[in-house]
């Protein structure tokens, strides 16, 4: 009877002690029932959560009303897109109001010597924080900037490591001239014209260290950059200190690239049966063919390895705040041989003084680079390379082991192709580059006047470089490329020096009157450039021993240098803060033009009307932002693509043998060059019309823009009588380009909630350009400006820029189809009405058909998260952009020498050979015209964030993410996306990216 007692105090005694505990603790909960508000009634779906316990939360209802149970005593913090967070003690019955946050319009924008509110902007300016972009593969700044901006085009070179990229800001304003933007970066505008060793010149910036990016595009937002931003301007800040404790963060990643698609070659079986086909058993091409099996684009590309590791400490000592950071890149290519290794490294220095009114900002960025380039003509190699021969051959004393193409005598065929593997592992194009970007930039607001600041900028960007080409002796490229093809190699070396300096100065004075604020500044600039360059040209060892000299060709060089100077300042005006004006004017002076053209003046005038401030308007309170913008500028361009001294005088050497003889001494002779002593800068007027919008408190922004931009003084080298210069033709201001486009932005916080949060970004552009002047006097004779070299066929060009037509523009015969749509060889619409119909002697059939740039291009990157989970992807569409196919058209025909050169050597063909069927090259048909529109996911994100590893301070992210998953396309290359003139020839391809990666804050 004890022990059954027992056992039930047992079971009753924990039960008793377990409610009396849960009694207890129910006691100190309390159950808040709630309401959040605004000025328009109840807030739907604001967060409320308990302050320091984030997994206990909830959102508001329909009606703005919430429940939720917290300790007593506990802190309730409510927040919601476009309010400010609000805090309130925890009660049964508590009412919250909440607050418009203008944070997002009183943003500071960095624009051109300074900075302003973005509510404030009266130009059309596109501000991008870094952070929040959608990142993939990133190797440069450039490569963050990819589909982000409407406006802004950037097509990468290819997926070799470090591609350069080509950006165009609202379409090319120039023909013969420079059509990059200009790019600032911390304050220091950095030289367009490249590093010679160095692909990409923004991969001097490591792509964590860049804070925002903000995209001037109109006249009025430009021109105060004058003489250089027709093109459009790019300022890139980087990330600076912070006050407070030091902070470590770290970001690395590694990747896996692997080619996605490779040219549609005949395989050896395919390729031997083709030949039969169209030549029999016993014809020279068929006793031509090998008896192996390559698949030439397997040898030459690889699955290749990469790794980005990133290293910042920021934080503060006594009014100085800093960042230090150092980044090591090892990036490999997918084609064999190439690689990019790099190390950066990046300093800020923040110091203020005499109470913060002496500001000093103090950034010194450099990159030390080393490249192995890789020679991609080696890819168009082996689209062609005969698939029935081997990769190597042995007992030939020719070639190091590689297989090429022998005559019957047993040695090298001089004008074979090149083993496109040996072109790969015997060339070694290796280049080392040093490069620097830094400046001080001194603050001062007047102790005795602090709305009147001083502001010194001292800058500077240097690089040093050198690199070798060389090419192993008896390797198969000495015996069938190159000048000599007598079994050495034609190496060089080459070194450069670019130094550039600048020296910027400003007043600047802002302070309110009552209704009134002005805000004005006016200062002067100072900048030099120099380049010096020397080349040589060495035999290898062994071969200057057997020549008895050093170098095969003397060396040369050359040193160069121009000055630019200048006279600015701008007005920004406010009345009431809703009516803005800004006003800007500078004036250049450049020594690249003489004396009486040297200095041009560029103005710009820009309105705002902030409509929502109006009385009127405050009865939409869903309106958060409305803004209507007009402006107007003029901006010019001074890089002209054609040296330093394009006025003067100048001579070049002439060609080799051209020579006299004094008694014995051979002299050789200097030729004079065409020039124009009244050349001047080339200017872009542009008119813009703009509308900026925010719904919601911000929840929902963007902008929609109108422009009209008409380039005068167009470069254009035209035809010159007889006898009036050194040369028939001549490089001067004559033509006139316009260009005409709409831009669309929206951004939108689609769900705020406790555990979700999804953005999404969205832009669309289209631009129509076209020339509409090119000659001094109008000549119905006058064709155009023909370019776009094509391989394949000598002396033959696919481009034109032609009055009335867009700028580069296709210049080929306009193809006939059959009933099937198959094209008939050698068919072309008679366009002169001359009866001739076809390609030889008949140029006059010729004519601009489409053209290389799209008429619309669009963006879209979208951020979903969950919880801890985020996830990201990043789209972009480019419509009406049109690529001539060069693979095909010179891999398709199979008669005369196309397929089989009479030394004995065959060359591949393309799987479309057998549908198209042409005997003879059409390489000027239409047909090779193709629409390479095309939808990119450019990359996609899947991450996991640890908000706590140790401590509050302490996080870390994993990701994985895949960069290039895939393109849809109707065009028939390997990718629709080509840099430069879209002649589709020589492509690397873009790689498909596998990486994982970690971030590590502490």
């Amino acid at each position: 009877m004890k022990q059954v007692n027992l056992r039930i105090y047992r079971t009753i005694l924990p039960l008793l002690l377990g409610l009396f505990l849960s009694v207890g603790a129910y006691a100190q909960n309390i159950t808040v029932k709630g309401h959040v508000k605004d000025a328009l009634g109840g807030v739907i779906g604001a967060n409320v959560v308990e302050k320091g316990n984030t997994t206990n939360g909830t959102i508001t209802d329909l009606d703005g009303n919430f429940t939720l149970t917290v300790p007593k005593g506990a802190t309730l913090v409510v927040s919601f897109i476009g309010y400010k967070s609000q805090e309130v003690l925890a009660a049964p019955s508590v009412v919250v109001t909440m607050e418009d946050d203008s944070q997002l319009l009183d943003a500071v924008v960095v624009i051109g010597y300074g900075s302003v509110k973005k509510n404030d902007l009266t130009g059309s300016v596109t501000a991008i924080d870094a952070e929040k972009m959608v990142k993939g593969a990133a190797t440069s700044a450039s490569d963050l900037l990819v589909g982000k901006a409407a406006g802004v085009s950037v097509i990468t070179d290819g997926g070799a490591p470090g591609a350069s990229a080509t950006i165009r800001v609202r379409g090319g304003s120039s023909m013969s001239a420079s059509n990059d933007p200009l790019i600032v970066i911390d304050g220091v505008p950095v030289d367009n014209e490249g590093v010679n060793g160095m692909s990409n010149p923004l991969a001097t910036i490591h792509p964590n260290d860049i804070e925002t990016f903000t995209i001037l595009k109109d006249a009025s937002s430009t021109a105060i950059y004058g003489s250089r931003a027709s093109n459009g301007v790019i300022i890139i800040t980087t990330k600076k200190g912070q006050s407070g404790k030091p902070r470590v963060s770290y970001n690395g990643s590694f990747s896996i690239s692997t080619k996605t698609k490779t040219v549609d070659v005949m395989g050896a079986d395919e390729f031997r049966a083709f030949v039969e086909d169209k030549y029999g058993k016993e014809s020279n091409q068929y006793a031509a063919l090998g008896k192996a099996s390559t698949d030439w684009q397997d040898e030459i590309f690889r699955t290749a390895f990469s790794t980005d590791h990133n290293v910042s400490v920021s934080g503060s000592i006594p009014n100085m705040p800093y960042r230090v950071s150092v980044a090591y890149t090892n990036e490999n290519g997918i084609l064999k041989t190439s690689n990019l290794q790099r190390l950066t490294g990046a300093i800020n220095l923040n110091p203020t003084f005499f109470d913060k009114k002496l500001n000093i900002n103090l950034n010194v960025k450099g990159v030390y680079n080393t490249n192995r380039f890789a020679d991609k003509a080696a890819i168009g190699l082996a689209t062609q390379y005969d698939p029935t021969q081997p990769v190597y051959m042995s007992n030939s004393d020719y070639g190091n082991g590689y297989y090429m193409a022998m005559a019957s005598d047993n040695k090298p065929i001089g004008i074979a192709l090149a083993n496109p593997v040996a072109m790969l592992e015997q060339k070694h194009d290796e280049s080392t580059v040093y490069r620097s970007i830094g400046n001080a930039q001194i603050d001062y607001k007047m102790h005795f006047l602090p709305e009147l600041r001083a502001n010194l900028n001292l800058g500077y960007d240097i690089s040093k470089s050198k690199g070798d080409v060389i090419i192993e002796d008896n390797s198969p490229m000495t015996w069938c490329s190159g000048n000599y093809k007598q079994g050495w190699g034609d190496n060089s070396h080459y070194s450069q020096l670019k130094r550039n300096l600048l020296l910027d100065f400003y007043l600047n004075y802002a302070k309110d009157f009552g209704i009134h604020n002005i805000d004005v500044m006016a200062g002067y600039s100072w900048q030099h450039f120099y380049k010096s360059e020397k080349n040589s040209y060495p035999y290898s060892a062994a071969q200057a021993e057997i020549e008895g000299k050093k170098e095969y060709k003397d060396g040369d060089s050359y040193e160069t240098e121009n000055y630019l100077v200048s006279f600015f300042g701008r007005l920004n005006y406010s009345l009431m803060n809703r009516y803005l004006l800004t006003f800007t004017l500078r004036e250049d002076g450049s020594s690249r033009f003489n004396k009486d053209n040297r200095w041009g003046l560029f103005p710009s005038v820009a309105l705002a009307w902030k409509i929502n401030e109006e009385t009127f308007m405050k009865q939409f309170d869903f309106l958060s932002d409305l803004k209507l913008r007009l402006g107007y500028g003029v901006t010019g361009q001074q890089n002209l693509d054609n040296g330093d001294y394009p006025y003067l005088p100048r001579y070049m050497d002439s060609k080799a043998g051209a020579s006299y003889f004094f008694g014995d001494t051979q002299y050789s002779l200097i030729a004079p060059l065409a020039y124009d002593k009244n050349l001047k800068w080339e200017e872009t007027t542009t008119w813009n019309a703009g509308i900026d919008y925010g719904f919601l408190n911000g929840r929902i922004t963007g902008a929609l823009d109108f422009y009209y931009r008409k380039t005068e003084d167009l470069l254009n080298t035209v035809a010159i009588a007889a006898g009036t210069n050194f040369s028939n033709q001549l490089l001067t201001n004559v033509g006139t380009l316009e260009n005409k486009g709409v831009e669309f932005t929206i951004n939108a916080h689609a769900i705020t909630t406790k555990d979700w949060k999804w953005t999404i970004g969205y832009n669309i552009s289209y631009n129509k350009n076209e020339i509409t002047k090119m000659t001094i006097n109008d000549d119905p004779n006058y064709v155009g400006v023909i370019h776009g070299g094509i391989d394949g066929g000598t002396g033959y060009n696919v481009m034109i820029n032609a009055v009335n037509n867009p700028y580069n523009s296709f210049y080929v015969f306009e193809q006939i189809y059959d009933q099937n749509g198959k094209p008939i060889e050698g068919a072309y619409v008679d366009h002169n009405g001359d009866g001739k119909v076809g390609e030889k002697d008949n140029d006059g059939d010729l004519i601009a058909y489409k053209k290389s740039a799209p008429d619309v291009f669009m963006g879209l990157t979208s951020q979903l998260s969950y919880k801890n989970w985020d996830f990201s992807f990043a789209l972009r569409a480019s419509i009406g952009n049109y690529a001539y196919n060069n693979v095909q058209s010179n891999r398709e025909s199979w008669g005369g020498s196309e397929m089989f050169d009479n030394t004995g050597f065959l060359k591949n063909r393309v799987t479309s050979a057998t549908y198209t069927d042409f005997k003879d090259a059409r390489r000027r048909s239409s047909y090779y015209v193709q629409n390479a529109s095309f939808l990119r996911m450019d990359n996609i994100s899947l991450g996991y964030t640890f908000n706590k590893l140790f401590n509050n301070r302490q996080s870390a992210r994993v990701y994985a993410t895949v960069q290039n998953p895939f393109v849809i396309t109707k065009y028939d290359g390997i990718d629709p996306e080509i840099s430069g003139e879209g002649i589709d020839n020589n492509i690397y391809p873009r790689p498909r990216v596998f990486m994982i990666g970690l971030n590590l804050n502490f």
